[in-house]
């Protein structure tokens, strides 16, 4: 191999790195660009080089509109009761050779299967949008940007969008409520305003610019018809509480604690359970008060036990907290109760 051979050898290495390291985009040639080719012809007349000719061709790059929506994540958005500004994640792709905005909007579904298999039962309140606007993934409050649109997303460039939304109060574990965002294509004129609708140019291709709708069929949009759709849903996840009072006669001043009887001057113990069912949601700060009856009188001297379990349906004595006692009301409070727990306020009091 020559010397010259070598450093062609090197160059040709050298442009294939550089190649490898800026792969194409997928939007290609920006919308309006324009492409001139030339073509030179040379000739001879009788054995002599005459002066040559040439011819050009420039042609205009056509905008190609396509845009993906997808959700961010393959679950349900589990949420309580009550919630608010509860989250769900998108993204937004403008696979357009040209930049654009897209006005988004959120819809709630109305029955039917979700986009996690649940039924569609109940809507969402209080539904907005924002952009991620420091890109971290996750919705911050008073961070992130209230919109209804994205404004001139580049082409290739994908914008994280949260749609945020209120939960009702009262639902029942398993409720599902769908949403689906849609992002629709607008011009992508001035920064800071929506661009006008996008127009599919009819008939054949124009010297100018010509817009083509390349976009897919969304969750529940067609295809080229410069939007795209996507589904998410909240799942709730409610506690389930039932409580139960219970009694049982300790002593009284005749049998002692012999076949005590409810005779005045008997002690008597309640126990109020509190349990959550099976698959529930863990239920915290729960206030336990207990006004006393007239004809009973609280026993200050055991006082208040909360905490405690149940065995084999026995109240236990085993409870680690305490409550309180005003306005002759017994009063617990009960830091948890997980799914498929039971927790109990104990007293005991005296037949006046």
């Amino acid at each position: 191999m020559t010397h010259r051979s070598k450093l062609l050898g090197a160059a040709g290495i050298l442009a294939l790195a550089v190649l490898g390291a800026n792969p194409a985009h997928a939007a290609g040639t920006t919308a309006g660009s324009t492409i001139t080719n030339t073509v030179s012809v040379a000739f001879q007349v009788g054995g002599i080089s005459q002066t040559g000719t040439s011819a050009s061709d420039t042609l205009t790059v056509d905008r190609k509109v396509n845009v993906t929506v997808a959700e961010v994540g393959t679950t349900t958005t589990t949420v309580s009761p009550g919630q608010t500004s509860a989250v769900t994640t998108f993204s937004v792709t403008n696979s357009s050779n040209a930049v654009l905005d897209f006005a988004l909007t959120g819809l709630q579904q109305t029955g039917g299967t979700a986009a996690h298999s649940g039924t569609d039962s109940f809507d969402v309140t209080n539904v907005r949008i924002y952009r991620d606007a420091n890109a971290n993934g996750i919705y911050d409050s008073g961070t992130d940007t209230l919109v209804t649109y994205l404004d001139e997303l580049a082409a290739d460039g994908t914008a994280t969008v949260f749609v945020v939304s209120d939960v009702p109060l009262s639902l029942a574990t398993g409720s599902v409520a769908a949403v689906t965002l849609t992002a629709t294509g607008r011009e992508g004129g001035a920064s800071g305003s929506t661009g006008a609708a996008l127009v599919q140019t009819t008939g054949g291709n124009t010297a100018g610019m010509d817009t083509v709708f390349a976009d897919g069929a969304g969750a529940t949009d067609s295809a080229r018809d410069a939007a795209y759709s996507a589904k998410d849903d909240y799942t709730v996840l409610a506690a389930a509480l039932s409580a139960a009072k219970t009694s049982r006669i300790i002593s009284d001043p005749v049998n002692l604690t012999t076949n005590p009887k409810m005779i005045p001057g008997a002690t008597i113990e309640y126990c109020i359970a509190v349990s959550n069912a099976s698959g529930s949601a863990t239920a915290t700060s729960i206030d336990v008060n207990d006004p006393l009856p007239a004809n009973i009188t609280y026993d200050s001297a055991y006082g208040i036990k909360t905490n405690g379990t149940v065995v084999s349906g026995v109240c236990q004595a085993d409870g680690a907290g305490s409550g309180t006692f005003a306005s002759n009301t017994v009063s617990g409070t009960l830091a948890s109760v997980a799914a498929g727990e039971t927790k109990t306020v104990l007293f005991r009091a005296t037949i006046n």
